[in-house]
Parts: structure tokens; C-alpha cells; sequence
């Protein structure tokens, strides 16, 4: 048997089960939680508690593991990039937080990199702010950004994200410019998370706001994210949350969700990431002895602190190869049975197998499709 229990509940929705080698894919489901955390989030299931008292004492926890002043549980890394618009926007001011998303008169601008644009910074627009560009998506200088801050800016901010961040001013450089200005930075690092180093680095070199996915990396809840940084603007950004009436009210974290980040968190800083990586690497080299001699496809273990943060198994296809295309192994690999997700976000010629979310069996089936589909055998 290919999966646990949990395939039966999708079996009888009319949904099959995958093996996910893309890593902690969100459209995929996320990252598999660990028995602790679901065991956390099925007792507090059964107990109320005040969503004020609990979310103070979780943002306690995260400021504690994360060395900011202050923290909070938002609904995603998404839902907590919304907050960061509105609390740099509004603050907790509830007239000009029932405002929004009219944001006249309001400090509404929020520089950005050309080269960090991405499909997520809607939610800073969701908000009615307005990105301002700076570089040209290839490049920026540290004048275009000084040019770009004027009494309207309500914040600069920072994708750190691989294959984007070194296009941009070095983050160090920009808090530098921001802050002689009175201007607040504020980061996206979701899918950051490991090095758990990173947890603490954004905020020791001076962002005044940090997201983080609660649903990757972390193991916690897919629906919740980490928001760590500034104690103002923290309670700023939860003044604007759910369960209050403003515009974060949607985004609504249940208190079983919050718990389940709480523990997924604490067991994340604990655990021993060199073995961890280790593990994932071994796990690498058994895809890249599987195919290595495919004439034509380059397959190697790719592990840096900018791109490929955690190691993947990375397939490149050279100009030499004579098999079936990139996208075509990468179809073909869904559609099957089960269904086989593959990494597929980075370089256009590349597909990987990212280990992160697969178990030794899974590892097993995903080598030998592999092998079928790109070999024939």
C-alpha cells in the first residue's frame, strides 16, 4: 500500500492521492504535519478559549524563537502580506482601518524591486496600496530606490525568494536607506524556512515586519503563516485581523490552527537540520545514480543558501537529449497513477525531486516512473 489511511478519505471524494516531489507546494497540499501537531490541533479542537488571550500568547512564542518584539498566527504567508499593507498603512487607527481598501489620504505607496514583482503582491494591493517600481527588473541602484521613497511611502518591501533576491539592492542596504527615511521594511520570506537560521536573520538586519509560511518548511497548519517584527506594527497588523471587523476579517485563523503552528514551530527549531539534510541529500543521490547515464540529461544535487535552499535532485535538459521534452515528462508524470508532482518553478530546462514531503516507498515509486517515462524502462 502506496499511502495511509488519509487516501480513503480522498478515495471517497473522488480524489486521488499524489506523491508530491515538488517540495512543500501549496497546490499540491502543502507539507505532511507531523503526529504531534495533529494530535495538538485535534484536543484544542474540543476546547474554547478567547482568540484574544491565545493569539497573544502565541505571538509570544514566536517572538521568543524568532528574536523579534512581537508575533502573530495570520491565515498564510498571503493573508499576512495583506496585514503588513494594512498596518503600515491604517495602523490600529480604526477609522482609517474601517477605510480600507480607500486609501485616500494615506501614506498608500510601497516600493518594490522590478525584479521581486510576483503574482502574490496583490496582496499589498488588496489593501489599496499602489506598487512603486524601482530597476529594471534586472538590476537597481541604491538612487532609484532614495528617488522612490516620498511622503506617501508607507513602506519598502523585500521578497526574499530563490532565482529573485540577488537581482535587487542587498537587504542590508535597503533597511539602511529606508529607515534614514522613517520608512518601515517589510519582508516576504515564505518559502524561506529552512535554514532555520532565517527565522532570526531578517530581523537581527532590520526588518520591521517578517513572513514566513506556517504550512511549508515549518510542517504546521497549510492554512497558516508567521508574521514576526516590530511590536507597533505587529498590533497594528492584528487590529486589522480576524476575529476584529476590519479588513482582515476574512482571513480567519482557527484557534486549533494557531495551536498546531505553535507546536509545529517549537519542534521545527529543536530538530537537527544537518541530519535532516543529510537525509535529503542521500535521498538526492539515489534519483541522480538512477539516471545519471541518460545521455543528454544532466541530473546532480543542487544544496546553496540562495536558490536551492534544501537539496533537490536536479534534471537538466541539454541540448543533446533526444527524449521527451521537459513538459512532457513533467505531464506525463502527473497523469499517472498515482499522480507524481515534480518541482518545476526554477530554470525553464529543469525539472527536480525535491524529497522534502516523500517517504522512502514514495521515493521508490517516484525513481522508477522516472525511469519509465525518461528511459522507457
Amino acid at each position: 500500500m502506496i499511502f495511509a489511511d488519509g487516501a480513503d478519505i480522498y478515495r471517497s471524494l473522488g480524489v486521488s492521492a499524489a506523491i508530491t516531489a515538488s517540495g512543500s507546494t501549496t497546490a499540491y497540499g502543502g507539507s505532511k504535519l507531523r503526529p504531534e501537531v495533529t494530535d495538538a490541533m485535534n484536543k484544542a479542537s474540543r476546547t474554547m478559549v478567547n482568540l484574544d488571550h491565545l493569539n497573544a500568547a502565541a505571538g509570544r512564542a514566536i517572538a521568543e524563537i524568532t528574536g523579534a518584539e512581537a508575533g502573530l498566527v495570520t491565515s498564510g504567508a498571503a493573508g499576512g502580506l495583506v496585514l503588513q499593507a494594512a498596518a503600515v498603512m491604517a495602523g490600529s487607527d480604526p477609522a482609517r482601518m474601517a477605510r480600507l481598501p480607500n486609501s485616500d489620504g494615506l501614506k498608500n505607496e510601497i516600493v518594490m524591486h522590478t525584479a521581486h514583482r510576483f503574482p502574490y503582491d496583490q496582496c499589498y494591493t488588496a489593501t489599496g496600496a499602489t506598487i512603486v517600481n524601482i530597476g529594471d527588473g534586472r538590476r537597481c541602484q541604491p538612487w532609484e530606490l532614495e528617488a522612490a521613497i516620498n511622503e506617501n511611502t508607507a513602506a519598502v518591501a523585500y521578497l526574499f525568494s530563490s532565482f529573485l533576491s540577488r537581482r535587487a539592492i542587498p537587504f542590508e542596504q535597503v533597511v539602511e536607506i529606508a529607515h534614514a527615511r522613517d520608512v518601515p521594511v517589510i519582508v516576504d520570506a515564505a518559502s524561506y524556512l529552512p535554514p532555520r537560521a532565517n527565522l532570526t536573520r531578517f530581523v537581527e538586519a532590520g526588518a520591521d515586519m517578517v513572513q514566513f509560511s506556517g504550512g511549508k518548511g515549518v510542517r504546521g497548519p497549510q492554512g497558516t503563516g508567521i508574521l514576526a517584527g516590530r511590536a507597533d506594527l505587529i498590533e497594528a497588523a492584528y487590529a486589522n485581523a480576524s476575529p476584529h471587523q476590519f479588513i482582515g476579517r476574512g482571513m480567519k485563523v482557527a484557534k486549533e490552527e494557531i495551536v498546531g503552528l505553535v507546536e509545529a514551530l517549537r519542534i521545527f527549531v529543536s530538530e537537527d537540520e544537518d541530519a535532516q539534510m543529510r537525509r535529503y541529500s542521500e535521498m538526492c543521490d539515489r534519483v541522480v545514480d538512477a539516471l545519471i547515464e541518460a545521455p543528454g540529461l544532466d541530473v546532480t544535487v543542487e544544496h546553496d543558501d540562495w536558490h536551492y535552499l534544501t537539496p533537490l535532485a536536479v534534471m537538466k535538459f541539454t541540448r543533446d537529449w533526444r527524449g521527451p521534452s521537459r513538459d512532457e515528462v513533467h505531464a506525463q508524470m502527473a497523469a499517472g497513477d498515482p499522480p507524481i508532482y515534480l518541482h518545476d518553478i526554477n530554470d525553464p530546462d529543469e525539472l527536480a525531486v525535491d524529497p522534502f514531503n516523500l517517504d522512502e516507498r514514495e521515493l521508490e515509486i517516484v525513481i522508477h516512473r522516472l525511469r519509465e517515462v525518461l528511459l522507457g524502462g
